[in-house]
């Protein structure tokens, strides 16, 4: 059973305030003694797209960089490039969208370096020898780095019911290219109900999607798209796009075992840091999405606090826990599960359980679902 230390949002002094609160987290769940003098410590972040607004406020990360710096250590802000096309697919844009979201020196104080290098070229293939995979891609400067500080925004997830620690490693420490590799299992199909709008046309970033003349006796349209897939990415980009519903994914088949490639390659990121990564996760702005997409919708359930933990299962198990007990949003995307002890994930993205991750990567020994709450 592992510690993971809690911190409500209750407050009502200038000692128990959130930055108090965060410094007496990385105290008590003795982060203090993982840092040692001139050791060079990626600070793992989401940057959040721009538009979006429920991303880590950068004020907080400035306590964790603080403290990190107390030890003498050296602390630089990171991500890696995204496979979608947005506003953080280059270094160049990424960095730029990052300071753009607050994410700059005087606020954070500490240099922010994207691992993968300008277009994700900076890569180290490290041996895991997993079930999906033997090797996995992994960021350089990530994986050069000494030691790492996971800093995950919890939060919902329509391809893996939710995103945290597990998913703050695993997507977002691999180069695009080993993001690709995760994101094969998505591969998107084509319907009957096409109409060929040519929507999914433009909005394919390889222009793999063609409207050719349709063979198949059941469709509504003489035409429709096909997907070139040997030329597919996986983006979802013409997931998102179809107006009518003609595009989706095998959500029974191919998703569970996206999760469990996605959580391989979480433990690839963290395979030479032999006990030298920390957890925070923050519950709060807890959106039914990714911070990847450029809006942010209503939360499905209040704010809850901070965790704090060395273990990415039982952090991600004790927040998925406590969302879990919150009475759901009603103003929000969630549509059923309201109630305390229901699984609001569940309750927002139907065809996919998110405790897959948690299982998966229990298995393979990433750590324990089992945990003790400890709250400050």
């Amino acid at each position: 059973m592992e510690k993971v230390y809690f911190a409500d949002f209750r407050s009502g002094s200038i000692e128990d305030n959130k930055g108090h609160k965060i410094i007496n987290l990385f105290k008590k769940a003795g982060f203090k003694s993982i840092f040692e003098k001139d050791e060079l410590v990626s600070v793992k972040l989401h940057f959040g797209e721009r538009g979006n607004d429920a991303y880590i406020n950068p004020v907080f990360i400035r306590y964790i960089v603080d403290m990190i710096k107390e030890n003498g250590s050296k602390p630089f802000l990171t991500d890696t490039n995204t496979l979608y096309y947005g506003n953080r697919h280059n270094s160049c844009d990424h960095i730029e969208n990052a300071v753009l979201n607050g994410f700059d020196y005087a606020v954070a104080g500490a240099p922010l370096i994207i691992a993968d290098g300008l277009t994700s070229k900076n890569e180290r293939m490290v041996e895991i020898n997993q079930k999906h995979f033997k090797k996995v891609r992994i960021a350089g400067d990530i994986f050069d780095a000494d030691a790492m500080m996971v800093v995950s925004h919890f939060k919902g997830h329509d391809l893996c019911g939710f995103g945290g620690a597990l998913k703050n490693l695993a997507m977002g420490c691999a180069t695009i290219e080993g993001k690709k590799e995760q994101h094969k299992m998505t591969r998107p199909i084509i319907g009957d109900e096409c109409v060929a709008c040519g929507d999914c046309t433009e909005a394919c970033p390889e222009n793999c999607i063609q409207i050719i003349n349709n063979s198949k006796k059941n469709s509504t349209s003489n035409s429709r798209a096909f997907i070139d897939y040997p030329s597919c990415i996986y983006c979802l980009n013409c997931l998102g796009s179809c107006q009518y519903g003609a595009i989706d994914l095998d959500w029974e088949n191919k998703v569970p075992l996206f999760m469990e490639k996605m959580v391989e390659y979480a433990l690839g990121a963290l395979q030479n840091k032999n006990g030298k990564t920390v957890y925070f996760n923050f519950l709060l702005n807890i959106t039914p999405h990714c911070d990847c997409v450029p809006w942010s919708d209503a939360y499905l359930v209040p704010d809850i606090g901070i965790l704090a933990s060395k273990d990415p299962v039982a952090i991600d198990s004790a927040s998925y826990d406590l969302v879990n007990q919150e009475i759901g949003i009603k103003n929000s995307l969630l549509k059923k599960n309201f109630l305390e002890g229901e699984d609001k994930f569940k309750g927002t993205w139907d065809k996919v359980d998110g405790k897959i991750q948690l299982e998966y990567a229990e298995k393979i020994g990433m750590g324990t679902k089992k945990y003790e709450l400890i709250k400050l």
